[in-house]
């Protein structure tokens, strides 16, 4: 298991592939495995991936620190200058979107191209969502499944998945649409359980996600989006409930020379069209800046 020192921590990571290298940043809640396996196959065939659990997931040491998106962006830069990477490709989806703008603003010389999927520049949480999101955080992790099901079930969005579904991952509503899970039904199980916070084999603590839902709170590169460089491709669903596909516009719209991609049949993970957002990142990266 890969583990180097970083900052003040141990932190996990994996390489996949050969070539110019893309860094890879999780999820909120999530550690490396939540990875679409469809789009690690896919850019590993052209570039070396560079996948790690950021502080407090997966596998990588936690610490009694604050955490901010900066933090995570540091993070991600002492493991590049750790690995001897000057330089790479930055992805980071949701959360990870987040920590990608920060290294970009703060480390410009350590991006070649940025890619931001599914993500925002300041989070518009207000406090009752602070109150369910712990609600369903303590639900979670007590093991009170009735609970949590409970709470997805009063969203107007579960009425059209599968009933198994809802019961074995609560909350399924912000990742996957319910198109693609009576379409692709073991593919979605599999991308549910790495995808869950407590599901996989590496859970977060409770702690740690509400950590990070704090951090993700604080987040905001609004004014600061200017001060990005490097060519930057910006990916969204049309159909996105985790974060208002409204927010992939505001990103490309101020961030200098920004492409931005809708993917209209796509949830959050982008699952639905996953196919086509290998071939838009492939391309992006291919062609010359």
């Amino acid at each position: 298991m890969p583990k180097i020192k970083v900052n003040d921590i141990q932190t996990y990571y994996e390489v996949k592939g050969k070539g110019f290298p893309i860094v890879m940043i999780c999820a909120m809640n999530h550690n490396l495995t939540m990875w679409d396996p469809r789009l690690v196959e896919g850019l590993s065939k052209h570039f070396k991936l560079v996948l790690l659990d950021n502080r407090g997931a997966g596998r990588t040491e936690t610490s009694e620190r604050e955490y901010t998106i900066r933090l995570f962006a540091d993070d991600t830069v002492g493991l590049m200058n750790a690995l001897s990477i000057p330089k790479a490709h930055i992805l980071g989806l949701s959360m990870g979107g987040a920590v990608a703008q920060e290294l970009a603003i703060n480390y410009p010389e350590k991006v070649e191209k940025l890619i931001l999927c599914s993500t925002v520049s300041q989070h518009h949480g207000t406090q009752e969502e602070r109150k369910m999101s712990e609600a369903m955080t303590q639900a979670f992790f007590s093991g009170n499944k009735e609970e949590l099901i409970k709470m997805t079930l009063s969203s107007p969005l579960a009425s059209d998945y599968p009933k198994d579904f809802l019961t074995d991952f609560p909350m399924i509503v912000y990742g996957l649409t319910s198109e693609f899970i009576k379409e692709n039904p073991d593919l979605a199980r599999h991308l549910l359980q790495v995808f869950s916070p407590a599901g996989n084999e590496y859970p977060i603590s409770p702690e740690a996600l509400m950590n990070r839902y704090d951090a993700i709170l604080r987040f905001n590169s609004q004014t600061r989006l200017k001060y990005i460089k490097a060519p930057t491709l910006v990916l969204h669903g049309k159909r996105d409930t985790t974060v208002a596909p409204e927010e992939g516009s505001v990103l490309a719209r101020a961030i200098p020379n920004a492409r931005l991609v809708y993917f209209e049949k796509s949830n959050h993970l982008l699952a639905e069209e996953m196919n086509k957002v290998v071939r838009v990142i492939t391309e992006f990266l291919v062609q010359p800046s």
